[in-house]
């Protein structure tokens, strides 16, 4: 595992695309300037991602706290953000080939969900940035469509696409973002949007504010290495300044 360190908050109202670490708009406050398209399309658990109470007793998962991911055959490579002033995992992402997922998981009230008033603070985030973004149908129900900037390496600003995939559970809230090609390729999607399927949410008993993250931890068998002389990490599918790297071989 190698990482390089940057600084993010844990509010699950913040978000930018070049750091991208929690998942919302700015701050909590941001007034939404893209309302969402239409009705709320209310998602349906019944095929997860599944509360810790409803996991499968048998299945074999990656424990990295608050999430556990499912095991899968092949490899698996799997980057752990670090917060630098703490030093904590604040986001996990799997990629497979062409694509990847970034994941983290907040706590939510007992009544109701915040995709919706997140999802209105992404579009915000995002057009404020100058990107593109549309809430439309999906998956997971109501979700962002979006082109965010982005650095690249020699310093460029790009836009590149991103799906903004969010989850209402019991006392959580699960944020997916998909980059590559799983943002615009649905069949090239369904691998990585079956994993969030099959993710467990672990929210504990502690008392947590609405929209806190919920902790991560590394893997028990995560061994680290020193990071490269430029602290960076190659890899064309994440926005620039992405954190650690484990890739597990099962």
């Amino acid at each position: 595992m190698s990482w390089f360190r940057r600084n993010k908050g844990d509010d699950a109202s913040g978000v930018d695309e070049q750091d991208s670490a929690s998942p919302g708009a700015d701050g909590a406050d941001a007034a939404p300037e893209t309302a969402p398209a239409g009705p709320t399309d209310v998602y349906d658990r019944s095929q997860g991602p599944w509360d810790e109470s409803e996991a499968d007793a048998e299945g074999t998962y990656i424990d990295l706290g608050a999430l556990k991911l499912p095991a899968r055959e092949g490899t698996i490579q799997l980057r752990l953000e670090i917060e630098e002033e703490t030093s904590k995992v604040i986001a996990a992402t799997v990629q497979l080939d062409d694509s990847a997922v970034q994941l983290q998981a907040f706590a939510a009230p007992r009544t109701a969900g915040i995709w919706d008033e997140i999802r209105g603070e992404i579009a915000a985030s995002v057009s404020r940035q100058g990107g593109e973004v549309d809430d439309v149908p999906g998956v997971f129900g109501r979700e962002l469509l979006a082109k965010v900037p982005a650095r690249t390496p020699d310093g460029r600003t790009v836009l590149q696409p991103a799906r903004f995939s969010g989850v209402d559970g019991p006392r959580w809230f699960l944020r997916a973002v998909f980059h590559g090609a799983a943002a615009l390729d649905e069949k090239k999607a369904l691998d990585l949007e079956n994993l969030v399927r099959d993710t467990v949410v672990v929210r504990g008993s502690e008392a947590m504010a609405p929209r806190e993250l919920l902790p991560l931890r590394l893997p028990d068998n995560a061994q680290a290495e020193g990071e490269n002389a430029e602290g960076e990490q190659q890899d064309a599918l994440r926005p620039p300044e992405r954190g650690p790297e484990i890739t597990e071989v099962r």
